[in-house]
């Protein structure tokens, strides 16, 4: 017994003195990077204690338009949000010990550093005097995606993709949300994306993992569009857009997420991670075996997904309708399949009938959806946006409740150039005679499509905006969908209708404005040429509901060339917008009645509750009653329990959330 506890402790002895002690872990204890952190440097991981091997950052130096770098000794970690506000784990990728903020980290291990937000700190290694800078993000999300060989031929993966955009790869990597969960699904594939987009240093991918993720509470899918926001100095016109076409109730608005974006360990951005525009997800009731029979034949009649897109070509499945290109984004069938013929003459003659009940007494709502359509004009409308009818324009063709085949105005998408962010082409503004589409006011998609001088466009959501039945429900549709939504967002009230992930302005700036931070500290620009729009100034506005009128500010606003500023300057030209926009429907704009607005006064108050109490005892109301708008519990009957949904209602207890909202 005593040689055996003498062999454990000169065992135990041998182990402390043949690993000195440093006060660090080793990297297999406490997690190192994966084999695509091959160089000889400094990384982070994304979440303390963690042996994950995908979420690490190699530090960087700040880098041009062109990744050129000019002081590659001034170095950065750009850290994700699920870092802790005080303490990081570092990894030493070099072969000799580093002294980080009093903290000696040996070589190829990983140690616990405190840190401070936006603080700086000397590093010295190998002979070299660095200096490091760490700065943390507050978006909702990062994304790791690791592949350092993309073609088999030692190529790194982003090298590889950005050399043409058909290339795709695999990659393993990592979805880090604030709370430090980690996913390690793997990347089934990833492939450069966008059209003029694409062009740019800063690009967007289209990405499918092996199986469905969600990405900081978003619905679970398998395909992803990571967009860059490059042309969008608020890194939000997108998002907020999206946000508001739920909130007024658009079908298939994209869901999405800011996110930091690594990629082999290099600090590519602030993104916006978005479901993708996908038949059988953000679209459920298209798929692309729907159109098919048991036998194989084609169907009679079957859901479709298209986008209007002048840019299509011969690698996209498309049909020519309406003198424009459409893209088929769904069912997509190679040539040679079975109905690759059949399913475009479909599209093609559903689309050109769409598009002629788009005149201006055409019968739109005998094809069309006439509230989504008509949500989609708004989106456009609001936005100014320069690609309305002409490209990322999508139209879903299926079943309503009744069984009846309609088009419907949705998915939206692309809106990085709306909201006063670009100056358009002046050759096209001159032929369609527009002089102020950099302001908020004035209409545009009318115009759109008009050359030299002509009184009709060809371009369909400028067809759509003059049609009668389009126009007669305008007015309703924008005060009672979309004002609520917009005033929710302005932050001038909580609206309990808002039953959406739409949030005030102010949300939106406390989720991206440490994230945008780092993207600008990293390299990338906020004014990336000639295409944005001058955002130093703004007369703001607001509407006045009484007045009916849009009251301008006398003094201009100065904006300065921050982020903060330019997304000020977005949301404030948004603002502007609604106000002119108000004051153009204001005329015509007859209110729907309230459900539980009983007395008809415009408003819910326990004088409603009161009146259907009354109405039930047989005494006089002050108006008569109408059972729709007195059915508060909607159960098809008016009884004391609705007078009882009101009350709960207005005490903010569990009720009809539906109750003060119109009817019809």
């Amino acid at each position: 017994m005593m040689k055996k506890t003498i062999a454990i402790l000169l065992a135990m002895l041998l182990i402390l003195t043949a690993v000195p002690f440093t006060g660090a872990f080793a990297a297999e204890d406490k997690g190192a990077p994966s084999e695509f952190a091959a160089n000889a440097a400094l990384y982070v991981h994304a979440v303390s204690d963690s042996a994950d091997t995908q979420a690490w950052q190699e530090w960087q130096s700040v880098h041009d338009e062109d990744f050129v770098v000019d002081k590659p000794n001034e170095k950065y970690f750009f850290l994700p949000s699920s870092t802790a506000e005080n303490v990081i784990d570092v990894y030493n990728g070099y072969d000799e010990a580093v002294t980080l903020n009093g903290v000696t980290v040996a070589a190829h291990t990983t140690q616990a550093v405190a840190y401070e937000p936006n603080a700086v700190y000397p590093v010295t290694v190998c002979g070299e005097s660095y200096t490091l800078k760490i700065m943390r993000s507050n978006a909702e999300a990062a994304i790791y995606i690791n592949n350092p060989d993309a073609d088999s031929k030692g190529t790194d993966l982003m090298t590889y993709l950005n050399e043409d955009k058909s290339l795709s790869a695999k990659a393993t990597g990592a979805i880090v949300t604030p709370d430090g969960a980690i996913d390690n699904t793997a990347i089934k594939k990833i492939k450069g994306r966008g059209n003029t987009s694409w062009d740019k240093p800063k690009k967007g991918y289209n990405i499918t993992y092996d199986k469905k993720v969600s990405i900081a509470g978003m619905e679970k899918n398998k395909k992803y569009s990571i967009l860059p926001n490059y042309q969008d100095d608020s890194l939000s016109r997108n998002r907020i857009l999206y946000d508001l076409s739920d909130a007024v109730g658009l079908p298939y608005a994209s869901d999405s997420r800011y996110v930091d974006f690594y990629v082999n360990g290099f600090y590519w951005g602030s993104y916006l991670m978005c479901e993708k525009i996908e038949p059988g997800s953000l679209v459920p009731e298209v798929d692309d075996k729907g159109y098919l029979n048991d036998d194989g034949t084609v169907k009679e009649d079957f859901p479709f997904i298209v986008e209007i897109d002048a840019s299509a070509s011969d690698d996209d499945y498309w049909v020519s309708a309406g003198g424009m290109k459409l893209t088929i984004k769904a069912p997509e069938i190679d040539p040679g399949k079975p109905g690759y013929d059949e399913v475009k003459a479909y599209v093609r003659t559903k689309f050109e009938a769409f598009y002629d009940a788009t005149s201006p007494t055409g019968k739109l709502s005998e094809v069309a959806d006439i509230d989504s359509v008509a949500k989609l004009y708004l989106i456009n409308e609001l936005g100014k946006n320069w690609d309305s009818g002409v490209s990322s324009t999508f139209f879903t063709y299926k079943q309503e409740e009744n069984g009846v085949f309609k088009f419907f105005g949705s998915p939206v998408w692309d809106y990085d150039n709306t909201l006063g962010n670009a100056v358009g082409i002046a050759w096209d503004l001159r032929s369609m005679k527009v002089t102020d589409y950099e302001e908020y006011t004035g209409w545009w998609c009318r115009y759109k499509g008009i050359a030299n001088g002509g009184k009709r466009s060809a371009n369909t959501i400028a067809r759509i905006s003059q049609n009668a039945e389009i126009k007669a429900s305008l007015p309703r549709i924008w005060f009672e969908n979309f004002m609520p939504a917009l005033r929710h967002f302005s932050g001038e009230q909580y609206n309990k209708e808002i039953d959406s992930e739409l949030y005030t302005r102010e949300h939106y700036m406390t989720l991206v404005g440490d994230s945008a931070a780092m993207n600008y500290e990293s390299g990338w620009l906020l004014n990336t040429g000639s295409w944005i729009a001058d955002h130093s100034g703004l007369n703001k506005a607001h509407y006045n509901a009484a007045s009916k009128k849009m009251i301008v500010e006398p003094t201009e606003t100065s904006y300065e060339q921050t982020f903060e500023d330019m997304f000020r300057y977005a949301c404030d030209w948004m603002e502007g917008r609604c106000a002119w926009l108000s004051e153009q429907f204001a005329p015509d704009y007859v209110p729907s009645p309230l459900l539980g607005d009983v007395d008809r006064d415009g408003s819910i108050s326990i004088l409603d509750a009161t009146c259907i109490q009354r109405h039930l005892a047989s005494l006089p109301i002050p108006a008569a009653l109408d059972e729709t708008i007195a059915d508060t519990d909607e159960d098809g009957l008016v009884s004391i329990t609705d007078a009882t949904y009101i009350q709960r209602w207005l005490a903010n207890l569990e009720s009809n959330d539906r109750i003060g909202q119109p009817i019809g």
